[in-house]
């Protein structure tokens, strides 16, 4: 097998995403501790398990989990945006804590 040089920028940059949680500024962290924090709280409060929240909005149960136990997990805007419809509360209320600028 040849490998090109196209060949080894497809590989670094692969690598270098595939890492970029290694990479998460600690700032970056505690804001998402912050959020996961939030979102057990409020799950727990509506009596939802992980799975009773997934089947109620569009986000799998084990991303559900993932988001919820592992800190190094991130979420997009749209997961944001799910996990607030399928809580029944508006999406500041996941994010809303204070932000070291």
């Amino acid at each position: 097998m040849n490998v090109t040089s196209s060949d080894n920028i497809f590989y670094n940059i692969f690598f270098q995403l595939a890492f970029m949680g290694a990479r998460m500024k600690e700032r970056d962290k505690k804001r998402l501790e912050q959020f996961r924090e939030n979102l057990i709280r409020l799950r727990e409060e509506r009596q939802l398990s992980q799975r009773g929240l997934s089947y109620i909005c569009d986000v799998t149960h084990s991303k559900i989990s993932r988001l919820e136990s592992n800190p190094d997990s991130n979420l997009s805007l749209t997961t944001l945006f799910e996990l607030a419809r399928g809580l029944g509360v508006h999406p500041k209320e996941l994010i809303d804590y204070k932000f070291d600028f």
